[in-house]
């Protein structure tokens, strides 16, 4: 199976995965190799990581932080930033991230600011993670329940991709990450949309090796997110406003990303049917798939009202304008869109309708 080539690094997958880290550690003199995880990924994915480097190199110093998005702050970084200072870090140390999303965002953010940066590998255990976080160099943390707010677009040295990994997951993990992927078709690539609709198993090396080859092909077109990479956003800044909302508020369950940006693509697509003219088969073919395979949440009144005023911080907003990337068509995705305030109930509205 070929890499990826990314602008400045290659997204290995399976036995070239496993292949290209004992190669580039073998032409690398480091003066230390750290390994981050979290609490899951050292109980369920540092055995088999283990296993794949058996005694090629050997690892300086694990450290082991909180899972979830509720300790992707710069709190958890500056633990982080502690032990690596406390560890003997210098500026010729690797750091390996093995971990689901939050945790590559942080590792990475982490690396790319001890002593103005090191070099850093990330080796995905989710799925969202896979098809999302392995392609674009950004890295970051949180501002409070606010998503992404500080952080640098810095590329690792590679990105591993072992499917092995996805058997550690719970089934609602695995979801979660087939709704960036369902999101790749939807933004550029009807067929593959059409595909993913069909199939039952997602999480293999084929599949999973498309969704990154096409947000690959975004990112190396745009990296910086002047203007094609924005695509990338369909379904994020409604979906990332309901995913801070549930996590700050005690009442709501909290949603893992792919939930939320689940319901963000089917309230961007009503949006995307009132402005840009989808179809209203192509509406209801898009709600029809994420209910599916994601059932619904209750949002009332006040829910709609408080999430909407987190729009306000969205980072693609610009000159206190919220910017929408919005579709023409199921593989057609359009940036910078206006949406006025009153569509927002609508599309609400919309979606809790059978």
């Amino acid at each position: 199976m070929e890499s990826i080539k990314s602008h400045s690094y290659e997204v290995h997958l399976e036995e070239l995965a496993e292949a290209a880290l004992i190669q580039h550690i073998a032409k690398n003199n480091y003066s230390k190799i750290f390994v981050l995880v979290d609490t899951n990924t050292k109980k369920h994915c540092l055995p088999l990581f283990n296993k794949i480097i058996q005694d090629k190199f050997e690892v300086d110093h694990i450290f082991e932080i909180q899972p979830g998005e509720e300790h992707k702050h710069i709190n958890t970084c500056m633990l982080v930033w502690k032990w690596l200072s406390e560890k003997g870090g210098d500026r010729k140390s690797l750091l390996i991230n093995l971990g689901g999303g939050v945790l590559t965002d942080l590792g990475g953010f982490v690396a790319s600011t001890f002593k103005r940066g090191i070099n850093f590998i990330n080796i995905p255990t989710t799925l969202l993670s896979m098809v999302d976080a392995s392609v674009g160099g950004k890295t970051g943390v949180d501002l409070g329940v606010l998503k992404n707010q500080i952080g640098v677009i810095n590329q690792p040295e590679m990105v591993l991709v072992i499917p092995a990994f996805l058997e550690t997951l719970e089934q609602r993990q695995r979801t979660s990450g087939f709704a960036e992927m369902l999101k790749h078709g939807l933004i550029k690539d009807e067929a593959y949309w059409k595909c993913l609709r069909e199939i039952t198993d997602y999480g293999t090396a084929e599949v999973i090796q498309v969704s990154i080859g096409i947000k690959n092909e975004v990112v190396m077109e745009d990296p910086t997110e002047l203007g094609i990479r924005k695509i990338l956003n369909f379904g994020h800044t409604l979906g990332h406003a309901i995913e801070s909302y549930c996590l700050e508020n005690p009442n709501k369950k909290s949603l893992l990303h792919g939930e939320a940006i689940a319901i963000g693509m089917i309230l961007e697509a009503f949006l995307s049917h009132k402005l840009q003219g989808l179809s209203g088969l192509s509406l209801q073919e898009i709600k029809d798939t994420f209910v599916t395979h994601f059932g619904k949440e209750e949002f009332n009144a006040e829910d709609i009202k408080a999430i909407v005023e987190l729009l306000k911080y969205d980072k693609k907003n610009s000159h206190g304008d919220i910017n929408f990337v919005l579709l023409q068509h199921i593989g057609k995705a359009v940036t910078d869109i206006k949406v006025p305030v009153n569509l927002f109930e609508e599309a609400f509205t919309y979606y809790k309708e059978s």
